[in-house]
């Protein structure tokens, strides 16, 4: 029984109670079961009778008193007993946790998938780095926050887009343009250009492809250079995220919304609203109405668009392509485009709360030797993507990257992020799920199985460190749906650590094949489903994460 069941069996004693007269009120839409801290207390805690005690009028322990006895009929539990002011601490009998086992083993690949996101169909943009350079390390995280979000939001049921968007108009391609232009013919780096060794080649390479490029005059070899050049920085990015397995279903072009019209209609449609306004020169957009600190221009005095018109166009686009929920994923430097956003959605008749979504997150250093790692060999003063993924591989930039809250700032540790030790967290979980792996290996060289399903005795597993195995596999589609719904991809990371610490005691105090000269027995048989739960949960984790679940180490 899983804390979904259990919230399930919960729920339907809280409605018996309020059909038969015995409470009143509504019952909660989400009923929270959790496993309590002290084992005497039962297997699961709910506070379910504390959130009713308001509309039934009633003491929560009264609650409590009235749904103890209908809890405690259910089939699976072995009983249920008041606690505290209200709680209910239930106990499930061991036919019930032990079949966690199965129901995990036959579930296979689908087990932590849930429904509770079912029907949401959402636009998922993230890193969206400018076409200007390689992705740097802070864009890293965001390749791997947001490709596990977009992972974990599809196991919780609901459709996502994954969206990288160019920025391949306006000022920074110019200076793009002419720091090529200056790299090929041995100039000096422009006041405000790119510098680094990939713009020397990427300028090499515009030569070789476009070789009387320098020849043209000055505007069409910009145009060329900016042209080619674009083209091999978005497949530079494109395959730098591929090989960190980070993918995109959509590459969408901000060229394309100054092209084909979209910024016009985004400022049409403001208009029509009532929002836009004009002063000296300018169009502005009131955005000061909707909680933004002040109003913001959308073309300036000079009738040039401002990047956050692109802006306006691209949330419009987005939502014309059927999105019920836009998600945009910004770096720290960028938290004051959260109100302008808000404010800019709320002028399009857009309830912001419910259409837009920003996240915000914190800065990524790497450190080697106690001090930080500031130069890239290759683009100079901002670490990237590529010198990451040299450092430590792609399995332990993803896992610690995806481990930390994106509110909070990082330092990577190369030295631990390369150890191969249990204080290197991705080591510690990938060596848990080697283990069961392993276990299956010996069983199947001996001619050992674990029998049909119909066959397995759930009742059997009944040491501590069993059933403390079998309450946290049967929390992982719970975690998986928090971390999705919470947008919080690092409680899959703490999840698997506590899991692997779960299955390294089990392992270490439960002997699951017999020692030679002994016969298999049922207890064999159920050990080696509880054994291969655990490594059906550990590989759906690590995948969640986009890290691999290797079955040798």
């Amino acid at each position: 029984m899983t804390p979904e069941d259990l919230a399930a069996v919960i729920s339907d004693g809280v409605h018996q109670a309020i059909q038969s007269g015995r409470l009143t009120g509504e019952a909660p839409r989400e009923i929270r079961v959790e496993r309590p801290r002290h084992r005497s207390h039962g297997d699961y805690s709910t506070n379910v009778a504390l959130r009713l005690a308001g509309s039934a009028g009633l003491p929560a322990r009264a609650v409590a008193e009235v749904l103890a006895p209908l809890v405690a009929a259910a089939d699976g539990v072995a009983k249920a007993e008041v606690a505290g002011p209200g709680f209910l601490n239930i106990t499930l009998e061991s036919a019930a946790i032990g079949s966690v086992a199965r129901d995990i083993v036959l579930a296979g690949d689908a087990y932590g998938r849930t429904d509770r996101l079912g029907g949401l169909r959402l636009n998922l943009e993230f890193v969206s780095a400018n076409p200007t350079g390689p992705v740097h390390i802070g864009g890293a995280r965001w390749a791997v926050v947001g490709d596990v979000l977009a992972r974990l939001l599809e196991a919780a049921g609901a459709d996502v887009s994954r969206e990288y968007y160019f920025n391949d108009a306006g000022a920074q391609i110019d200076r793009f343009a002419r720091s090529l232009l200056a790299a090929a013919q041995g100039s000096p780096v422009p006041e405000d250009g790119y510098s680094g060794a990939y713009i020397q080649e990427i300028a090499a390479e515009v030569l070789r492809r476009r070789p009387g490029a320098l020849e043209l005059p000055e505007p069409e070899a910009l145009a060329a250079f900016r042209a080619v050049g674009t083209a091999l920085m978005f497949d530079e990015i494109r395959t730098s995220l591929a090989a960190f397995g980070t993918r995109f279903d959509v590459y969408f072009n901000e060229k394309d919304l100054h092209d084909g019209g979209d910024l016009d209609a985004a400022v049409a449609r403001l208009r029509e609203g009532g929002h836009v306004f004009e002063d000296q020169g300018a169009v502005w957009l009131r955005t000061t109405d909707f909680g933004d600190d002040k109003d913001r221009v959308l073309v300036k005095s000079d009738g040039s668009w401002t990047y956050f018109t692109a802006d306006c166009a691209y949330y419009l686009n987005k939502r014309s392509r059927g999105f019920e929920r836009v998600v945009i994923m910004l770096g720290a430097d960028h938290a004051g485009y959260v109100g302008r956003m808000r404010a800019m959605a709320a002028c399009f008749g857009d309830d912001p709360d419910t259409r837009l979504e920003i996240l915000i997150g914190q800065l990524v250093n790497l450190v080697r030797d106690g001090e930080p790692v500031r130069m890239s060999k290759r683009a100079g003063t901002v670490l990237t993507l590529d010198d990451l993924v040299e450092a430590v591989g792609v399995d332990a930039a993803r896992y610690a990257l995806a481990r930390a809250s994106v509110d909070a700032m990082i330092d990577l540790d190369i030295d631990l992020l390369t150890r191969q030790s249990n204080d290197n967290p991705v080591y510690y979980v990938q060596y848990a799920h080697t283990r069961p792996c392993a276990v299956r290996r010996r069983a199947e060289e001996a001619g050992i199985g674990k029998g049909a399903p119909e066959d397995f005795d759930a009742a059997l597993l009944t040491h501590e460190r069993e059933t403390d195995l079998l309450g946290v596999l049967a929390e992982f589609p719970q975690v998986v749906a928090t971390a999705a719904t919470l947008r919080e991809p690092h409680r899959v990371a703490h999840y698997l650590e506590a899991l692997a610490g779960t299955y390294h005691r089990f392992y270490d105090a439960c002997r699951v094949l017999p020692r030679a000269g002994e016969d298999p027995d049922d207890r064999t048989r159920a050990r080696l489903w509880l054994t291969e739960a655990g490594r059906v949960v550990l590989g759906n984790g690590l995948r969640l994460l986009g890290v691999s679940a290797p079955e040798r180490m």
